[in-house]
């Protein structure tokens, strides 16, 4: 398997686009962080140690990147503050340039992949351009999906802990400041930002809104909107926290419920959808020239193009019929 020479410069020279731009930004952080140094006569590696130890988010930058390309790329796309929600909620300080960067490099290495497959070039263009895009955002959207998870699991905890200290005489923001510190991440970094935002002269309601809006949990929107129900018709906070934090108890025991009775349909559901592959790599050991029939001929590459449809399809309906929301 042998690449074309178009293939092989596209690629040599794409890559060493992105090496150049890698090296262009570490050198212009290295360079920036010496001159401030030495603008303000501080010795550079112990400087360097106080700056590492500085916590992240308490860093605030403006720009998506330090190379100005990308920082320009991710100020043009049309809906950057969505994708920023989108980054935020992984948990992890990726920044909208550095994204940019991982999705070009993942469509390069699609790119190389399909042409070492000896893929008709007409298929390789817009499949290295989907499949490019797509690998980083499923990995995204796992990793928000695991950390709302996480927060999930811990919330009912959080609620009873802002209860405690209601009764006990606290203010609302002091409560929410204690579950900052007391409680474990994520469910303690993101009530930080919200004490911090008030302490910075936000609304309480519109600071937790802008952490529900990178959650994207149902349990923290209940919980902002029953504040905002008893700030205007009154009442016993502390009593309605604790029914809601009873709520979401009862919400997760009923989600474990239905996971654990729908478990045997999608282990069948898995078993139905593996067997057709791994009677293809049997046959493909016993009998190669059996299934190469499938690839040489028109009609088998048209009945394979329909068996693999239907099976799409099928393991579509099954996946449905699986998956409750709750």
């Amino acid at each position: 398997m042998t690449l074309t020479a178009q293939s092989v410069y596209m690629l040599g020279g794409a890559l060493f686009v992105v090496c150049a731009l890698v090296i262009l930004a570490l050198s212009e952080n290295d360079a920036a962080l010496d001159k401030r140094v030495a603008r303000v006569g501080g010795d550079l590696k112990r400087d360097k140690k106080q700056l590492e130890s500085v916590p992240q988010n308490s860093l605030r930058s403006t720009k998506d990147s330090t190379i100005p390309l990308l920082d320009f790329i991710a100020k043009a796309l049309p809906n950057p503050n969505k994708l920023r929600n989108r980054l935020a909620a992984t948990g992890k300080n990726i920044t909208l340039g550095e994204y940019l960067l991982m999705n070009a490099l993942s469509i390069l290495i699609v790119d190389l992949g399909l042409n070492l497959a000896e893929i008709k070039d007409v298929v390789i263009i817009p499949a290295s351009v989907m499949l490019g895009l797509g690998i980083p955002h499923a990995i995204t959207g796992f990793l928000a999906a695991r950390r709302v998870k996480k927060f999930i699991a811990n919330f009912p905890e959080a609620i009873d802990t802002m209860c405690r200290g209601i009764r006990s005489g606290l203010p609302v923001t002091e409560s929410i400041r204690s579950i900052g510190n007391e409680m474990p991440d994520p469910v303690g970094i993101e009530f930080r930002r919200i004490s911090d935002g008030v302490r910075m002269g936000k609304p309480l309601e519109d600071a937790m809104w802008e952490v529900a809006q990178r959650v994207n949990a149902a349990e923290l929107r209940f919980l902002i909107v029953a504040m905002a129900i008893q700030k205007e018709t009154g009442g016993n906070l502390a009593e309605t926290l604790t029914n809601l934090a009873e709520i979401i108890r009862r919400r997760r025991q009923l989600r474990l419920k239905v996971k654990a009775m729908s478990s045997e349909a999608k282990a069948s559901a898995m078993i139905i959808g593996s067997l057709p592959f791994i009677m293809f790599v049997l046959l493909s050991v016993v009998n190669p020239d059996y299934i190469q029939v499938l690839f040489d001929e028109p009609k088998g590459k048209v009945m394979l193009g329909i068996g693999l449809g239907w099976m799409a399809l099928g393991w579509s309906i099954m996946t449905k019929m699986t998956h409750f929301e709750l």
